[in-house]
């Protein structure tokens, strides 16, 4: 049978019809037969949390749907097809659904380093840029990647998270702050610190923002990024942007956490019992046992108990958003008495118009703090004393044994009532309006009220002053307020292949301060306390101060960028400074910067290389920034005070206090200015490891510093000058790597390194001549009255220790020493290390962060002093004395200046995510342990010692509060 001939035969026609439309049919019913399912499931990024607005699609059809605000998503799909999960800044996933697919379906997307460069904005200041179109050094810390845990001071969210920003938590006092420096100092005397800006407005207090509050951090570290702030921005700019409402639906969330602190370390010195087998062996017969076993440094010490609790809601709508937060803190302090309370509270709301071309942005935040200042005298008292002497006599009283600094620290630490008080608020108001479809105009007022009082009281019976005073009192208040006017207009636009971005504007603010202060003795009760300084009755010339300034700052500044192809970046900006604190010869000042970036990675010689090479940018800029914090109110100006002299008047018959020059006028002050040179390259490999290396050159010119004088011509024998030159140069490392990524487990790490290498370039001229100035002082200490630990000098960093070097022991135990004095140290570290992993195992994650810093010297003056064999019997040694073999009286030298490189284990969390239900969109509890361990050579309490001032940067004298460690247990709720 010829099959062909039957089908095609004119006569069977009618049949082929018949069964092709039957094929048809059958093909039909077949999919009809197909099954369907109903899939339900959970959309999540790579740390558990849900991802709003996930699209969910059938592939291969118009079938699908997006996630709600918790991530969730339900979707009818035929089996055999694949499900496709995709959101912008993410690598899309193509599920297969079969017949074994459960439901409901956990989904995490793995991010996508490349999109996220496109897609991703970064606050550049006075307006946002797309990561990809950077051209300078900026690094970006969402506030998911902040330090968690007991957080007293903001700066301390930022601690190891940054290359080349370093930041120091010099004490663990609750109610101390943070030093931060950004690639290095730049001035003597004026702040190092970075300008903060938070929500668009600049030179505000960081701490006036709560870290519950922060949605992202970018720090602009090189010039080009930074000059756009002119006179303020030498130090570097880091912008705080906080959160808003700006989800879609409402969102009710509790975070807190309860934990228990105690003393990581302390100095160990000899016990009662050690105390006693010495004065046996020795026969010390002056030796006075007093019967007890004291560990002074304990006496003085508690397990805190620190508490923190953040309620926050946060609605949005496509119009309109708000977002309000209240959180409580409290953090007792291991040293008893002290100890911090914070009650803060924030709104923000916006509302558009006008079809969202018009936009109100209302932002407040107020804080109040509560914390009982200590006399760190108590320390030093605490190594001094006796362990054989008892807290208390039989009687109850505080016992007292007379003696130089032998003063009872308990007793001093105890009779003393002071309470301090500080309240900031912040508050603005932005407009953004929309015209001619590429501009934008933006105009931002902005308050910040800081005010501040402080009480102190010392009872007549109190050892220290009081009753030398018969009581004395103290009451003091300071405030400041800012206010300022931020308005720019921006353009973008984009054709074929160009993107234009331009902004100008002006900026207006005025800073005012006063305050005032008054003490009184000789009080007939105590009852009183700090509140009727009236009924003291001793008056003293000083009794009373007051005092007052206004200082302003006008601006004019501009931008423009320009991308082509998204291959190549140019970006220039310039700002003109007008200060009220200027000399009247430079009134203004101009600071101008410019920066390219070439993205290598999307040329097409680069196409073989995209499958690993997934990102290469190599960017360029250089840009002058000033710094006038050092110049504060008047200082150009000829200044009378009053003098100690006092002249009679024969028209009142009285005699008068007398007014003299106390300040030269210099109408040529200005702002410390600095140059920065600076080249990087941003790099993605497989997608899965990315970072950023930069070099670094800045220059300092025009140093202020107090120089000293010739009488006459000049009425005064100091003026502030511009003068020196200080250098700064380093290299950044910023490692970011998602090891592995699974459905189930994911591992994640992040690693920055920095090293900075300082140096005194300049520090006289033909009018103003200094060879060397001398810091550190050792003032109060025993045998060092008058006597300083450290130079400013060409040639070297600030806070070079300068001494004679220690050669070794003679055979009587003291010291041989070189004959002249040299360098032997500085407190400038050669590398800062941050490090942090993050891994998650279903609902379980485990992370840990540290950081640390190598290459810095420290000043052990606590050691210098205790390791002194002519303290026994009546004083008290460390227990490691005897092992040194030291005779010799305390002597300054290179002895006591000790390798301070550590690697502190920060952070450890370990939490677990609950199952949800109904009601909860997230129940999550952790453990997290804080400063469990310090990796250091160092002899001391702690390696990490402030460096800020030349008072004593880098000293460790006695008055170190020792740093806590904290177990907390913590619990994050997300209500739906």
């Amino acid at each position: 049978m010829n099959i062909k001939n039957n089908f095609t035969s004119p006569g069977r026609k009618p049949v082929l019809g018949s069964l092709l439309l039957l094929c048809m049919l059958l093909f039909t019913l077949g999919m009809e037969a197909q099954e369907k399912r109903e899939i339900s499931g959970t959309v999540y990024d790579k740390t558990g949390q849900p991802l709003p607005g996930a699209t969910i699609l059938e592939s291969g059809t118009s079938n699908g749907t997006t996630t709600d605000f918790d991530g969730h998503f339900e979707i009818t799909i035929a089996e055999g097809n694949n499900l496709e999960v995709s959101y912008v800044g993410f690598v899309t996933r193509n599920i297969p659904i079969t017949s074994e697919t459960s439901s409901p379906l956990p989904i995490t997307l793995e991010t996508d380093a490349q999109a996220l460069e496109e897609v991703v904005l970064v606050a550049v200041g006075y307006g946002t840029m797309r990561k990809s179109d950077l051209t300078g050094a900026i690094s970006s810390v969402s506030g998911d990647e902040l330090v968690k845990g007991v957080i007293s001071s903001t700066e301390q969210v930022l601690q190891g998270k940054v290359a080349g920003l370093t930041v120091v938590q010099g004490s663990g006092d609750p109610s101390s702050g943070a030093t931060m420096r950004l690639r290095g100092g730049t001035s003597l005397t004026a702040s190092n610190n970075p300008l903060v800006v938070v929500d668009g407005i600049p030179g505000v207090d960081i701490n006036a923002v709560q870290p519950s509050d922060i949605k992202s951090i970018d720090v602009l570290k090189d010039a080009s990024a930074s000059a756009i702030y002119g006179s303020r921005g030498a130090n570097g700019v880091i912008i705080i942007t906080t959160k808003s409402g700006e989800l879609s639906g409402m969102a009710v969330n509790y975070t807190g956490y309860s934990g228990v602190s105690f003393s990581a370390n302390n100095i160990d010195m000899l016990s009662a019992n050690q105390w006693r087998n010495y004065v046996r062996e020795n026969n010390v017969t002056q030796a006075i046992d007093f019967g007890a076993d004291t560990n002074w440094q304990e006496e003085l010490e508690q397990t805190a108990f620190t508490q923190s609790h953040t309620i926050s809601l946060s609605t949005g709508k496509e119009f309109s958003g708000l977002r309000a937060s209240v959180s409580y803190l409290d953090n007792e302090g291991i040293v008893k008495t002290t100890g911090l309370e914070r009650l803060a509270a924030s709104v923000r709301t916006y509302q558009y118009a006008l079809e969202k071309d018009l936009k109100f942005d209302i932002g407040l935040t107020a804080n109040m703090d509560e914390w009982h200042p200590l006399d760190y005298r108590i320390f030093k008292r605490a190594y001094n004393l006796n362990p054989t002497i008892p807290v208390y006599t039989r009687e109850g009283e505080f016992s007292q044994v007379g003696g130089t600094l032998y003063e009872n620290p308990v007793e001093i630490m105890t009779n003393r009532t002071a309470d301090d008080k500080r309240k900031r608020l912040l508050g603005y108001l932005k407009t953004e309006y929309n015209f001619l479809n590429d501009f934008k105009a933006v105009v931002n007022l902005s308050l910040e009220h800081n005010a501040h009082t402080g009480n102190i009281y010392k009872p007549s019976y109190a050892i220290m002053e009081g009753r030398t005073e018969n009581g004395y009192a103290n009451k003091s208040y300071d405030q400041y307020t800012t206010s300022q006017l931020e308005t720019y207009i921006n353009y973008d636009k984009t054709f074929n292949s160009h993107k234009v971005n331009a902004m100008a504007g002006y900026s207006f603010l005025e800073n005012e301060y006063e305050g005032f202060g008054a003490q009184r003795s000789g009080f007939e009760t105590d009852l009183f306390l700090y509140n009727n300084l009236g009924a003291g009755q001793d008056y003293r010339l000083g009794d009373v101060y007051s005092f007052k300034g206004k200082s302003r700052l006008i601006s004019f500044f501009a931008r423009g960028n320009y991308s082509y192809d998204s291959r190549y970046m140019f970006t220039a900006t310039i700002r003109k400074d007008g200060s009220s604190r200027f000399g009247k010869n430079n009134k203004w000042g101009t600071f101008p910067s410019a920066s390219a970036a070439w993205q290598i990675s999307n040329e097409d010689f680069m196409s073989d290389s995209a499958d690993w090479l997934t990102n290469l940018k190599l960017r360029a800029g250089y840009g002058i920034t000033g710094n006038q914090e050092g110049i504060g109110e008047y200082k150009s100006l000829s200044i009378l005070g009053v003098g100690r002299d006092s002249y009679y008047d024969p028209d009142t018959d009285a005699w008068k206090v007398a007014y003299s020059p106390v300040q030269n006028p210099n109408p040529d002050l200005k702002w410390e200015s600095t140059e920065q040179l600076n080249i990087g390259v941003d790099f993605s490999f497989f997608n899965r490891i990315y970072g950023s290396i930069d070099w670094y050159s800045k220059y300092t010119n025009d140093l202020l510093y107090t120089y000293e004088v010739p009488q006459p011509p000049y009425l005064v024998g100091t003026m502030l000058a511009n003068v020196g030159e200080l250098s700064n140069k380093g290299i950044e490392l910023s490692l970011n790597a998602n090891i592995m990524e699974g459905s189930n487990f994911t591992w994640d790490a992040n690693l920055n390194l920095s090293s900075n290498e300082q140096k005194i370039e300049k520090l006289s001229n033909q009018v103003y001549e200094t060879d060397i100035i001398y810091s550190g002082s050792l003032h109060g200490l025993s045998g060092m009255s008058n006597q300083f630990s450290q130079v400013i000098r060409e040639g070297y960093p600030v806070g070079t220790f300068w001494g004679r070097e220690f050669l070794g022991l003679d055979e009587n135990g003291e010291f041989i020493l070189g004959e002249e004095d040299t360098a032997i140290g500085d407190v400038q570290p050669s590398l800062n290390v941050g490090l942090g992993m993050n891994f998650t195992y279903n609902d379980f994650d485990f992370s840990f962060t540290g950081y640390g810093s190598f290459g810095q010297e420290v000043l052990n003056a606590t050691n210098m002093m205790l390791y002194d064999q002519n303290r026994l019997p009546a004083y008290n040694v460390p227990d490691e004395f005897f092992a040194t073999g030291i005779t010799s009286t305390p002597t300054y030298s290179s002895y006591w200046v000790e390798d301070a490189s550590f690697f502190r284990l920060q952070t450890v969390t370990f939490g677990y995510n609950l199952p949800v239900n109904d009601m909860f969109s997230n129940l999550r509890i952790y453990v997290l342990g804080e400063n469990l361990a310090v990796f250091t050579d160092y002899s001391g309490v702690d390696p990490e010692v402030a460096t800020s001032g030349l008072a004593s940067p880098g000293i460790d004298r006695f008055n170190i509060y020792p740093k806590p460690t904290t177990i907390s247990l913590g619990l994050n709720i997300s209500l739906k």
